[in-house]
């Protein structure tokens, strides 16, 4: 880590038009886990798929994509990572800074109003609340691995996140079976099944196999934007 990019990096993802998405897209979640609760329509299953659908399949990887491809691209984009290449810091050290900012930026905005809005829909009833968190924060992990990584090796990162995000994990992964077993939105989903006794909650994975896939994802994700990043300094210099 080092905190010098750290703290830049969060300057500039909160101080640019996306930290209104940041803060928009949860926001909408807790307006309507708070309808739900005032108009008494928050039953478990009303709850379940509330967070499952909106939270888990539809806020988690926009909002990983906006914070993986923030980090990074824009600086990609207009060549001010060169400047950071210039330094003698270590290419994985850049990468798992602009990582952790990420992580940290899924955590405040996707983790925190999960749970917010899983303890006003169900309270703590079969700990589903924090079964979902757990499984935001574990799914943000590895969207961000993957989101960093396709910044770094593409300008188009936006873009082919978008259609990974909207037609592999959500169109795709709930019609296609093959599809759903290689599906983050699935495997994040298995850890909250384990965590929560709530009928409603089901993942087509085992918890012994989401758990393995979702650390090599998010080790293949950084490993190849730090490779990626070598090259391009390299390229650059030359």
């Amino acid at each position: 880590m080092n905190p010098t990019i750290a703290m830049i990096t969060f300057r500039s993802m909160l101080g640019r038009r996306r930290a209104l998405l940041l803060l928009a897209l949860p926001a909408l979640l807790v307006v309507l886990a708070v309808a739900l609760r005032v108009t008494g329509s928050n039953d478990l299953d009303v709850s379940a798929g509330v967070l499952q659908r909106f939270g888990l399949a539809t806020l988690l990887p926009l909002l990983a994509l906006i914070a993986g491809t923030g980090v990074i691209g824009p600086e990609i984009d207009d060549g001010q990572i060169m400047y950071v290449l210039t330094k003698p810091i270590p290419r994985q050290v850049v990468v798992l800074t602009k990582l952790a900012v990420a992580v940290v930026l899924v955590a405040v905005f996707a983790a925190v109003p999960t749970l917010l809005s899983g303890l006003l829909m169900s309270g703590t009833t079969e700990g589903m609340a924090v079964a979902f968190t757990a499984g935001v924060l574990v799914g943000g992990i590895a969207y961000s691995a993957v989101f960093v990584a396709l910044a770094v090796v593409s300008r188009n990162a936006v873009t082919i996140g978008l259609l990974y995000a909207l037609v592999w994990e959500t169109l795709l992964g709930n019609f296609a079976p093959g599809a759903k077993s290689a599906s983050i939105q699935q495997w994040a989903l298995s850890v909250t099944d384990a965590l929560t006794g709530a009928s409603p909650v089901a993942s087509t994975v085992d918890l012994a196999v989401a758990v393995p896939l979702l650390l090599a994802v998010t080790l293949a994700g950084t490993a190849l934007a730090v490779v990626r990043l070598r090259s391009l300094s390299v390229a650059s210099a030359e």
